[in-house]
């Protein structure tokens, strides 16, 4: 009985721990989604408290203390650790966080700063498509185009039947390949990667002949979950990101695209030997149609076109959808209860920004 009262003291001391920093915490908290640091202050079941005195106790539980369970197993009462905020404050006045995020943020930090060292790593090609190679690092899927493939690795076939490459690039898989890495898409979590070791300044004459601006006929030699590449000229090609391709929703764009097909396309960024180019620049922007004449505050009727981590996408017009977040209503469950796909509801506006392309809405009963 004795050990079991010192037991409930000790639980209740870091109980009260908890407490204090609740009290203690100030107006201001972290930021959704910014990182945090602070000591582990108690350890239970199935949560993990964490001190962000002093804007009070971040919380690591639910489906983020079964993710993160490796982790957490290594970490002790004291230790400082840091993590993500994924809800600014919940309903019990705790900041919920996530250290499987925190640690996915810190490799894609790795990721840029390999950019800029020009890392070289080995890393073992897992699959091929069509477009290129897939290949892993840190546990991160990342995509090798054929077009930055060196030449003792290039698939030489006739006729460039895509077939016959992907056969070529096939017997590739399961070798060590070096490569470094040439750009990050941290919302798709992806990283592209080369194997070409380019002169710097060779490029550098290459990308002089293209402008911000420049409009260009290109042929379209991959297709990926995020976007497309596109060929420029031999050596040469462009990304078009999956939000480049279209005004409207694109979930798929092997439905709307083939490999091979010829596309004109705008150039919209030149950044540290890369091309970025836009599909849907070259086509009237939908969102002109409402400036000046939707405001905040004002009431329409959307569509609910997608659900994503945040909460629900609402088009008014094809190309044009704004944001209900999942803190509008009591759970992202309660969201997707009340708020249908495909069905037509009325939302009012709180944010209606259209050279920016941003739109947040709320639910109206």
């Amino acid at each position: 009985m004795r050990t079991k009262k010192v037991a409930e003291v000790m639980e209740e001391e870091k109980e009260n721990l908890v407490l204090k920093s609740i009290v203690d915490r100030s107006a201001t908290r972290p930021a959704f989604e910014s990182l945090v640091e602070g000591p582990v202050i108690l350890i239970k079941k199935s949560s993990v408290f964490v001190d962000l005195a002093p804007f009070g106790t971040g919380i690591i539980y639910g489906k983020e203390f079964i993710n993160a369970k490796d982790i957490i197993k290594k970490i002790a009462l004291g230790d400082i650790i840091k993590a993500k905020v994924i809800e600014t404050e919940n309903e019990d006045g705790y900041t919920e966080l996530s250290l499987r995020e925190a640690k996915q943020a810190l490799i894609w930090s790795e990721a840029e700063k390999a950019i800029k060292a020009k890392t070289v790593m080995d890393l073992e090609i897992k699959e091929a498509n069509k477009g290129g190679l897939i290949l892993d690092w840190q546990g991160i899927q990342g995509f090798l185009p054929a077009s930055q493939l060196k030449s003792d690795h290039y698939p030489r076939v006739e006729d460039s039947d895509k077939d016959k490459i992907l056969k070529e690039l096939k017997k590739l898989v399961g070798q060590k390949i070096s490569v470094i890495i040439i750009s990050t898409l941290p919302k798709e979590g992806k990283l592209i990667f080369s194997e070409k070791d380019n002169n710097p300044e060779e490029k550098k004459e290459i990308l002089s002949k293209y402008n911000v601006g420049d409009e260009l006929l290109c042929t379209i030699a991959g297709i990926v979950d995020f976007g497309m590449f596109l060929k420029l000229e031999d050596g040469l090609e462009g990304l078009v990101h999956i939000s480049e391709l279209d005004w409207g929703l694109v979930e798929d764009p092997r439905t709307m695209f083939k490999v091979g097909e010829q596309i004109k396309a705008k150039v919209i960024e030149i950044k540290e030997g890369k091309i970025s180019l836009s599909i849907k620049a070259l086509k009237e922007n939908p969102w002109k149609e409402f400036e000046g004449k939707l405001k905040k505050g004002d009431i329409i009727e959307g569509v609910v076109i997608k659900y994503n981590k945040h909460g629900a996408l609402v088009s008014i017009k094809e190309g044009v959808a704004g944001l209900v977040h999942n803190s509008t209503f009591t759970s992202e469950s309660k969201l997707r209860e009340k708020l249908e796909l495909g069905k037509k509801y009325n939302f009012q506006i709180t944010l209606f920004e259209p050279k920016s392309h941003k739109m947040t809405l709320i639910y109206l009963e």
